[in-house]
């Protein structure tokens, strides 16, 4: 009796497994028939105040935060006033600061007396924050610049952050919902090694509630900056923390830290601590989500590379490449609310690699899913976005797409330079129309989220189709790649150490 109830169990269970094998099979054959399918997007371009062109600030480290939650987009855009600064080159046209939000562009303005403002980025209440200069001449630094302060915009008011004592320079690079915004400032202590080249120390700031803040640098260090701030009020940033040159820092990304860096996350009830590093002279924290996750990149020891890593508060720092062979060079690490982690990675033939990140029992384990790219974003669905040789978009179960081939044909805009995704699918990104002016632009998807879009394509388009579909030329248009060495990013003041070129 035992035999035969054990000979039925065995049955039931290679029967089950054969079962189990057909259907995987069936399921492998409709995938081949039915490859993943992507969505179309419409374009919603915030267009100029007069001038020729609007931008968006996506620098490469913090990452990009002008676009939230709920669908409003945000930067500076022309107008046809002369700026004396001449803060993007020419032509030399004043920008204002402005958001984008259900179609409707709005003028953000600009200090009293000033020219120019931006915003760099906006919280998922709809608070913002960016630099703008008040028109009157900065003393300090050995460059023409005008005195730059950073400015909150929320709930309709524009409030002017002002600078730390003596010094005539602040510039915000985050802001949460409860309005605390994050940045670096000027002091009026000689420093040689600044890292703004300002001829003074930098210090990262905290603002709230009218004060500005001085939180201090890293045991050793002179100077700080604060990029990235979240919900929790907890601040990731960067600091030097002793006097040794490191050559890996001051070259990467041209950021131009000269001495050792380290990272640091900071907030009210603890102060600031340092999250380590994986033992070279350089930690550049990148991103910082809602859990207090940081990741960035860190040197090993000899400078030879930097690694991407993931900090925890109770675990520690974490190389991502522990135990796994590593690659020439690493560029850009972005994190989501879940903890997945997207990077760039270049192999020895020089070609860069986006890469997915996720945590499986205690272990980091990566996937590729693309080439020739460098990812930027990452949201709650794991959409992931970049560019390089293409401006891309990828998701689960399909392949790197070119986002040009997403969008109508007749926009007269080569997408470019991404910079965030929200949760809604919508996504950030620019590029130059056909006579080379910028655009920075919203990509709405045409799902069930924007039942409601204008012009929107609602039928889906196979990933294999456009995958191999050529990305529409505009006339004109420059192309592009990804060039070995990271691109400085937009800034309207020619600031070294905040990206000094616009995007050609």
């Amino acid at each position: 009796m035992k035999i035969k109830t054990i000979t039925w169990i065995i049955m039931l269970v290679m029967s089950a497994a054969l079962a189990l094998s057909v259907q995987m099979a069936a399921q492998d054959k409709a995938k081949q028939h039915h490859p993943h399918q992507y969505h179309h997007y419409q374009i919603s371009d915030p267009g100029t105040f007069g001038g020729p062109g609007d931008y968006l600030q996506l620098p490469p480290a913090p990452r990009a935060g002008v676009l939230n939650n709920r669908g409003t987009l945000v930067g500076a855009a022309d107008t046809t006033t002369p700026d004396p600064y001449c803060g993007f080159g020419p032509p030399c046209y004043a920008g204002h600061a402005f958001q984008l939000q259900d179609g409707v562009t709005t003028d953000l303005g600009r200090l009293p007396g000033g020219f120019d403002s931006q915003v760099n980025w906006i919280s998922e209440s709809g608070a913002m924050t960016g630099p703008g200069d008040n028109g009157q001449p900065d003393p300090l630094p050995p460059f023409p610049l005008p005195q730059i302060h950073a400015i909150l915009w929320d709930h309709g008011s524009m409030t002017d952050l002002g600078t730390l004592p003596g010094g005539y320079f602040s510039y915000s690079n985050g802001v949460n919902s409860r309005g605390e915004v994050v940045g670096a400032a000027q002091n009026t202590v000689p420093d040689p090694n600044s890292m703004l080249w300002l001829g003074t120390q930098t210090r990262a700031f905290y603002w709230n509630g009218g004060t500005i803040q001085d939180i201090g640098t890293l045991p050793g260090g002179t100077d700080a900056q604060a990029a990235l701030i979240n919900e929790r009020g907890q601040v990731a940033g960067w600091s030097y923390t002793n006097s040794t040159p490191s050559a890996i820092c001051a070259g990467f990304y041209n950021y131009g830290f000269f001495l050792t860096t380290g990272s640091f996350i900071w907030d009210k009830e603890n102060g600031m601590r340092d999250i380590g590093g994986l033992g070279g002279t350089c930690t550049l924290a990148m991103d910082l989500n809602n859990q207090g996750q940081v990741v960035g990149l860190s040197a090993i020891p000899g400078d030879v590379n930097l690694h991407p890593f993931d900090w925890e508060a109770g675990n520690g720092m974490t190389d991502l490449l522990a135990g796994s062979p590593g690659a020439t060079a690493y560029w850009q690490v972005t994190i989501n609310q879940n903890g997945v982690v997207a990077s760039g990675e270049q192999d020895a033939l020089g070609r860069w690699h986006s890469l997915l990140w996720r945590k499986t029992g205690g272990k980091w384990k990566k996937m590729d899913i693309g080439f020739d790219s460098v990812p930027t974003s990452i949201n709650e669905s794991e959409q992931v976005i970049g560019y390089g040789s293409i401006p891309f978009l990828w998701e689960e179960g399909g392949v790197m797409v070119d986002l040009n081939t997403l969008v109508p044909p007749n926009s007269g805009i080569q997408l470019y330079e991404t910079g965030n995704i929200n949760d809604l699918g919508e996504i950030a990104v620019q590029g130059p129309d056909a006579n080379g002016n910028n655009h920075a632009v919203l990509l709405i998807p045409c799902d069930d989220n924007h039942r409601d879009v204008e012009g929107c394509d609602y039928s889906m388009v196979d990933a294999s189709e456009v995958a191999s579909r050529p990305s529409p030329a505009v006339s004109g248009a420059a192309s592009r790649a990804l060039p070995q060495s990271p691109l400085r990013r937009m800034n309207r003041y020619h600031l070294p150490g905040l990206g000094v070129s616009r995007p050609e």
